[in-house]
C-alpha cells in the first residue's frame, strides 16, 4: 500500500491532520550523505505510526527534523498549521534513555519543562496535573522519591509524564524502551498505547523491533536503506485496545512477514 493510501485509511472522514511532510530530503553536505530523499507523511489526530528500517536508514534523522532539532534540505515540515523551524512547546520527544536529574524528586523531574520554559511559579502550579499523570501511569506513590528509587521501567514512565506535562499536540518517540528487559518493555507498550488511547494523543515512533511496531501501530512505514524513503506503509488493522496475547495470532504473524519482506529486501536490521 502507498504512504497516500494508508493515510487516507487511518485519517477516517473527521480526522484533523496534525502533521505534514512534503518532500522532505535531508543532504549532509561535509560528508556528501544524503540520508532522506523525498519523504512524505501526514499524521492525523489519534493515531499511532511508527517507522522502521534498516541502522542508518536515516529513521532518527526524520524524527529530528520533526522535533525541529535539524532542518531539512528541502522539503515543509508543517505541525498544526506553522511550519517547523525549531524546537516547539507543542512537540513532545522521547529518548531511548529517561535521563532524570538524580538531585530532582520524580515530580520536580516531570515538571522540569514547564520550570525551564516558565519559571518555577508556574511550574509549582502544574505539581496538581503532573500527580494526577503519574498516577495514570501507576507513580502515584512515588512523586516525591528521587530517581535511584525507580526502576528502569518507572524511570521512562516518569519520562512519559515529563513528555505529557507540556500537552504537546504530538509525541515523538525515539526507541523510548530499548534498554529495558523484554518483560518491562511488553509493559511499558502497553501502558503508552493506554496513554494514547486516553488522551487522543498523536504519536510516532521509531524502531528496531517489527513486533513492538505492530503492536502499537495504526501505520507502519518501512524506510529503504539510505537514502531514506518510505517503501510501504502497511495498515494494522488489528482491533483496539492491542493486548500481548495479539502476538500470538496468525493475523499479527502475517503483518510481521510482510513488514519483514520489504526489510530483508534491503539490509538487516
Amino acid at each position: 500500500m502507498t504512504v497516500e493510501m494508508a493515510a487516507e485509511l487511518t485519517a477516517g472522514h473527521d480526522a484533523r491532520p496534525v502533521y505534514r511532510l512534503r518532500r522532505v530530503s535531508k543532504t549532509f553536505a561535509r560528508r556528501n550523505i544524503q540520508a532522506l530523499d523525498s519523504v512524505d507523511l501526514t499524521l492525523t489526530e489519534g493515531t499511532f505510526a511508527s517507522v522502521i528500517g534498516a541502522s542508518g536508514c536515516g529513521k532518527s534523522t526524520l524524527l529530528k527534523i520533526m522535533a525541529g532539532l535539524m532542518p531539512p534540505s528541502t522539503g515543509s515540515v508543517i505541525l498544526a498549521g506553522r511550519p517547523v523551524t525549531g524546537p516547539r512547546q507543542d512537540i513532545g520527544m522521547m529518548f531511548q534513555q529517561a535521563t532524570l536529574f538524580p538531585w530532582r524528586t520524580t515530580i520536580e523531574n516531570v515538571v522540569l519543562p514547564i520550570e525551564i520554559r516558565d519559571g518555577k511559579a508556574a511550574a509549582r502550579s502544574k505539581h496538581a496535573q503532573a500527580r494526577t499523570l503519574l498516577e495514570l501511569v501507576g507513580l502515584k506513590d512515588f512523586a516525591d522519591v528521587f530517581p535511584n528509587e525507580l526502576s528502569g521501567g518507572m524511570a521512562q514512565r516518569a519520562a512519559i509524564c515529563r513528555m505529557l506535562v507540556t500537552e504537546p499536540a504530538v509525541l515523538l518517540l525515539d526507541e523510548p524502551f530499548s534498554a529495558l528487559d523484554e518483560l518491562t518493555r511488553d509493559y511499558m507498550n502497553m501502558e503508552l498505547q493506554k496513554i494514547c488511547m486516553q488522551r487522543n494523543a498523536t504519536a510516532f515512533l521509531v524502531t528496531h523491533s517489527i513486533a513492538e511496531a505492530v503492536i502499537l501501530s495504526d501505520v507502519v512505514y518501512v524506510m529503504t536503506p539510505r537514502p531514506g524513503r518510505f517503501a510501504e506503509a502497511v495498515t494494522i488493522d488489528l482491533p483496539r485496545p492491542r493486548t500481548l496475547d495479539m502476538v500470538t495470532t496468525p493475523r499479527f504473524g502475517a503483518l510481521v512477514d510482510r513488514i519483514r519482506s520489504h526489510l530483508d529486501r534491503g539490509s538487516f536490521l
